[in-house]
């Protein structure tokens, strides 16, 4: 039966880490897939994660299934951080969501939502986006198209264009845009600039589709949310996919919530028997083991509080080392000014180099990153990036 099927490329990014595993040189440079690493290139158990784990180790006293809605902790905790514990969406009873098996789950599910309410739907995405938008939203049945985002020649968000492109799109649409930290670029827009983006939104009446993965990653946890909060604010419906992978460290424990902002309580009972339909339909129930552990630590005062220094302390060593990879290329005499990395959010740097130039680092350097020029920040450290400067500069 299955000799039919066409052999299909393996995933870029997975692929990518399969051959860094092969190369055989000693001083490589895995700039590849998105996790935070420290100073030894580790993914360490957050402190605060690990104090919950042994807690919730203590205190649980049944593996039975959680309901397909979730953690009902875990899932109130989600909804004020990103929301604002004082939302008036929160107060006027207007959010419905589950708990997703990771942010990628979370997208998944928005998607086959949004089939019900229309097959025939088109999401807009930005160009570029993180690759894997594209089958989570494309494979739900939904048609894809993007909108300018990001100028390589100029290193910055190609903003006049991207608002003329949402000022034509219907009120039928469906547009997604990243919350913080935008994948793959680090390229996000200002405050004055989601105003005038929410304008348009207001003015053309398509729904607002947010992925927040990176909270905290940025400017901060608050300030992170502030594009998210602008719009819940002023809008009366939109929907939000986030992940626990990056700012809590819980990347295979895949915890992530889909929530959707109705414009009345009505309106939410009816999404959560319909987004509860949709995830029992799919997987049935998610995980309880990282849900649990993120409603530990959000509803203990102390832990929150070691969690957001921990939070702050992985978004601060992620930005002293975007500055010393521009020094360290700026000493080295390149021929390319490179200052728009510290301006740029998040674990995610866009280099704005040709696909032809990452592929000559990765042969000649073994320094391994993706073709657009992504790379991931975290991944820099006071032994590697001398010799990622050198090959840079040996490409440009």
């Amino acid at each position: 039966m299955f000799e039919v099927l066409p052999q299909l490329a393996p995933d870029p990014i997975l692929g990518l880490s399969a051959a860094f595993k092969q190369d055989s040189n000693p001083r490589k440079i895995d700039l590849g897939v998105g996790v935070y690493k420290d100073e030894q290139g580790n993914t360490p158990i957050v402190s605060a994660v690990a104090k919950a784990s042994k807690r919730l180790l203590e205190q649980e006293t049944s593996k039975t299934y959680i309901t397909p809605q979730g953690v009902q902790g875990f899932i109130d905790n989600m909804l004020g951080l990103i929301l604002g514990h004082k939302s008036p969406v929160l107060m006027a009873d207007r959010a419905a969501a589950v708990q997703a098996p990771g942010g990628c789950g979370a997208l998944r599910i928005l998607a086959e939502l949004l089939t019900r309410v229309n097959k025939d739907l088109t999401v807009w995405v930005s160009d570029p986006t993180w690759a894997n938008h594209i089958p989570l939203i494309g494979n739900a049945g939904l048609k894809i198209k993007t909108y300018p985002y990001y100028d390589k020649a100029t290193a910055s968000v190609k903003f006049d264009e991207m608002i003329d492109t949402l000022s034509t799109i219907p009120q039928t649409d469906v547009v997604l845009f990243h919350g913080c930290c935008h994948n793959p670029t680090g390229g996000d827009m200002t405050k004055e600039q989601w105003r005038a983006v929410l304008d348009v939104t207001q003015q053309q009446g398509f729904l607002p589709f947010f992925d927040i993965a990176y909270q905290g990653f940025g400017d901060g946890l608050e300030e992170d949310a502030y594009a998210v909060r602008l719009f819940a604010e002023a809008l009366p419906e939109i929907i939000i996919a986030a992940s626990c992978s990056k700012n809590f460290g819980l990347y295979r424990e895949r915890v992530g919530l889909a929530a959707i902002i109705t414009q009345s309580t009505q309106t939410r009972q009816i999404a959560q028997s319909q987004i509860q339909s949709v995830a029992r339909g799919i997987y049935s129930m998610p995980p309880s083991y990282g849900g649990a552990l993120v409603e530990i630590i959000l509803s203990d005062d102390a832990l929150k509080q070691e969690w957001i220094s921990e939070v702050d302390d992985m978004r601060t060593r992620m930005q002293s080392l975007r500055g010393m990879l521009v020094s360290a290329l700026s000493k080295k005499g390149a021929n390319k000014d490179f200052s728009f990395v510290n301006q740029q959010k998040g674990m995610f740097s866009y280099l704005c180099i040709s696909p032809d130039q990452v592929q000559q680092m990765r042969d000649d350097h073994s320094v391994y990153f993706v073709d657009s020029s992504r790379v991931n920040i975290a991944g820099i450290n006071h032994e590697n990036v001398d010799r990622l400067a050198d090959a840079l500069i040996s490409v440009l």
